[in-house]
């Protein structure tokens, strides 16, 4: 069977927190979704105010990108395209966050 066939989707869990989200918005986001559909990537779930049932909420922008395989979303992260995007966003665009990669089941 083609690796296609069997591929389990892989997710990025994100929650970071940013002083602007207009301007994440404008310099990164959009960006970042081109870039991440070209490898096959969707962002599925974005939103300044998710529901929490359990634990604390430290962020100000959760989302869930899914891709095709663990091998596209790690390619796509390690891409020369995302590497100025994922710079900016660290280093000028976000305070904090966290950024998960789990393989689906």
């Amino acid at each position: 069977m083609p690796e296609a066939a069997t591929a389990k989707p892989a997710y990025f869990m994100v929650q970071i927190t940013t002083n602007n989200l207009e301007q994440l918005s404008k310099r990164y986001a959009h960006a970042a979704i081109a870039s991440l559909m070209t490898f096959g990537g969707e962002m599925i779930v974005g939103t300044p105010a998710p529901t929490v049932l359990e634990g604390a909420w430290e962020g100000s922008w959760a989302a869930i990108l899914r891709f095709p395989s663990l091998g596209a979303a790690q390619l796509w992260y390690n891409s020369s395209h995302y590497q100025p995007l994922k710079e900016l966003r660290i280093s000028e665009l976000t305070e904090s966050g966290q950024i998960l990669l789990v393989e689906g089941l």
